[in-house]
């Protein structure tokens, strides 16, 4: 009974958190879910149970976001994400958690560095132009985002690297990383299946955290929905601070605490 209470009270602000995050709320409360659990179990175990919670977030985040997309960023994306899943699957027994998250913590802090100095340049000349679809670094950093997915789930970073200066409607914007990381989430599935990564225990768990978690996921939404870009952004650029110090540190500590 200790050890059950000591996982949920993990596993609530958790779930609750990754499913903010999901309704559109920003990937720093997704990557927050993980080490919660972690405190309380091994991270292998706390990614596997939530894995099939994503899924059904993903699901219920695609309805939401049903009528927002922008079909250009997500044909661009796509095909990087897959390969990187694909890379992280095969590197699966060679690739650390703690140099993953070291490595998409330092370059989400220049990705945030860099939209600083842009800023402050902004200001003497006019905000910057949104950046133009560009399939080379779309794959490249759809790559890198499916990879880190997969590994330690925070492909988030990456994936803003490109697509926050795309500077789509906040709608859009969470509609299509809606689609992309469903994608992803059902690859990842099907690869943590075949890599053998579930057992009665973990879908156990998972099924019990799911109610909370599509109700953390409406929230969110209702939330993006009602926020302009001039708020939207800023918190976007913060949560990608945050989740970048946070993975930092994560990834220090593991390697050299």
């Amino acid at each position: 009974m200790p050890e059950d209470m000591l996982f949920y009270a993990a596993a609530v602000p958790a779930v609750i958190l990754v499913g903010l995050s999901k309704g559109g709320l920003g990937g720093a409360f997704a990557l927050m879910g993980v080490p919660l659990l972690a405190m309380v179990m091994s991270p292998v175990k706390a990614a596997a149970i939530m894995l099939p919670i994503l899924i059904v977030m993903d699901i219920a985040s695609l309805w939401v976001w049903r009528h927002h997309n922008d079909m250009p960023t997500l044909k661009t994306m796509l095909p990087g994400g897959v390969i990187g899943v694909g890379i992280g699957w095969l590197t699966a027994s060679f690739v650390t958690d703690a140099w993953i998250r070291l490595i998409v913590g330092v370059i989400a802090i220049v990705f945030v560095t860099t939209y600083i100095f842009d800023r402050y340049r902004s200001r003497k000349h006019g905000p910057p132009d949104p950046a133009p679809q560009r399939p080379i670094k779309a794959t490249l950093w759809g790559a890198v985002s499916g990879f880190t997915s997969f590994v330690s789930h925070a492909g988030g970073p990456p994936y803003q690297v490109y697509t926050l200066p795309l500077r789509l409607t906040p709608k859009n914007y969470t509609g299509t990383s809606t689609r992309y990381f469903a994608v992803i989430n059902a690859l990842k599935f099907i690869s943590y299946f075949s890599l053998g990564q579930f057992d009665a225990s973990v879908l156990t768990a998972s099924a019990v955290l799911l109610p909370l978690a599509i109700s953390a996921t409406f929230a969110g939404a209702w939330v993006i929905k009602r926020m302009k870009p001039a708020i939207f952004y800023p918190l976007m650029y913060t949560m990608v601070t945050v989740t970048a110090i946070k993975l930092v540190a994560d990834g220090l500590n593991a390697l050299f605490g």
